[in-house]
């Protein structure tokens, strides 16, 4: 194998192929790229047996043939070269690497290609009608809210429905759920319900631009994302996600409409007084205010402020998780929020006073019992 290229398209390609690498593994050649040179194109590809990323790297082909080469120690000394700098790379048959540019040159041990993990095998590919900006927006609105717990696994990812006219992205950790359609959807090929593991979404989150050039298919076991050109494969959660429309109440009575960032901000000062293993904070709200409390008798501190907002119902005093309740106030799109309550035991609804075109977002939190 022998190949020369720029260093800013190696370097470009190898820290996106880095995505897919991971940083402890009992299989030592996962830390490893694959390189496949081939007649006219040089293929890169890592994988995390999760994730696989494929990337085609511009470079002039002088041999052709395979290596996998250890990644880090790749990216890390073609960062430090110059900016204009040409690299050289081959390989010989001993997967023993040269690499060289104006500068130096530099040797390092690969390792043989044969021993790297093969593509994903894709079965009963079906296109998936949606926009690069759709797939953004969508990922955005709910990644946030999966569950970290390795012992529920269908809730460390999304839910994707596709319909035939909406799609639908739902995350839940059990204290707090989101939905959010985007009714401006149009089925391609497939419909039904996929669960996308988080870490495949943030690496799309890293990827994708507004005017990405953006297609996705689903397999039986796996889904692809071309994006610019790159190939991104990821097994899909095979588990049966809960049943949340049950979950979202239907019969909260009483309505609070107030200012998003105003409610934010005071959360955000109060909540640096609250308990550090708790963080629980209250609302107590009366007509026309809303006083955001908390006190931690363990470093003997206490906060309070005061807003105003619209409310209609009997005055109500609700406990939250101010880490949760924060998340949550973040990602609403509106700037007058809706929040629909009932008992100070039962679920909140947060919902934008107007949702945006297209789209219908609700996002639920479970409160905390208060101390007395």
């Amino acid at each position: 194998m022998k190949l020369s290229t720029s260093k800013l398209e190696l370097q470009s390609a190898l820290q996106k192929l880095s995505k897919a690498t991971p940083t402890r593994s009992t299989l030592p050649i996962l830390s490893c790229v694959l390189f496949e040179v081939r007649d006219s194109e040089t293929i890169l590809r890592t994988t995390d047996l999760e994730i696989t990323i494929v990337v085609s790297l511009p470079a002039s082909i002088e041999t052709q043939g395979s290596t996998a080469i250890p990644l880090q120690t790749l990216l890390d000394i073609t960062t430090e070269l110059p900016e204009d700098a040409r690299i050289n790379l081959s390989a010989d048959e001993n997967n023993k690497i040269k690499m060289s540019s104006e500068v130096g040159t530099y040797d390092i041990m690969g390792k043989p290609a044969d021993e790297f993990p093969a593509v994903p095998e894709v079965d009963n590919r079906k296109s998936v009608g949606v926009s690069s900006g759709a797939l953004n927006d969508l990922i955005k609105k709910t990644v946030f809210a999966v569950s970290r717990d390795e012992l529920k696994p269908a809730l460390t990812g999304v839910l994707f429905r596709f319909g035939e006219e909406e799609l639908t992205g739902v995350a839940t950790d059990g204290h707090r759920l989101v939905r959010y359609a985007r009714k401006d959807h149009k089925a391609a090929e497939f419909s039904g319900d996929v669960i996308v593991p988080k870490k495949f979404l943030n690496l799309l989150l890293n990827v994708l631009k507004e005017d990405s050039a953006t297609e996705l298919w689903m397999g039986d076991n796996h889904m692809t994302a071309a994006i610019d050109g790159d190939t991104y494969f990821t097994r899909i959660i095979d588990e049966r996600f809960p049943d949340f429309d049950s979950v979202i109440p239907k019969d909260n009575d009483k309505e609070l409409i107030v200012d998003r960032k105003a409610l934010l901000s005071a959360v955000r000062r109060v909540s640096i007084f609250s308990n550090r293993s708790t963080h629980q904070i209250a609302l107590r709200i009366d007509q026309g205010q809303i006083q955001i409390t908390t006190e931690d008798p363990e470093k003997s501190s206490k906060a309070k402020e005061e807003i105003v907002g619209k409310y209609s119902g009997e005055d109500l005093t609700i406990g939250y998780n101010a880490a949760y309740l924060k998340d949550i106030l973040s990602h609403i799109t509106d700037e007058k929020l809706k929040m629909k309550l009932k008992t100070p035991i039962s679920a909140t609804l947060f919902i934008p006073e107007e949702q945006k075109e297209n789209s219908d977002q609700t996002m639920l939190l479970m409160p905390i019992r208060l101390n007395d």
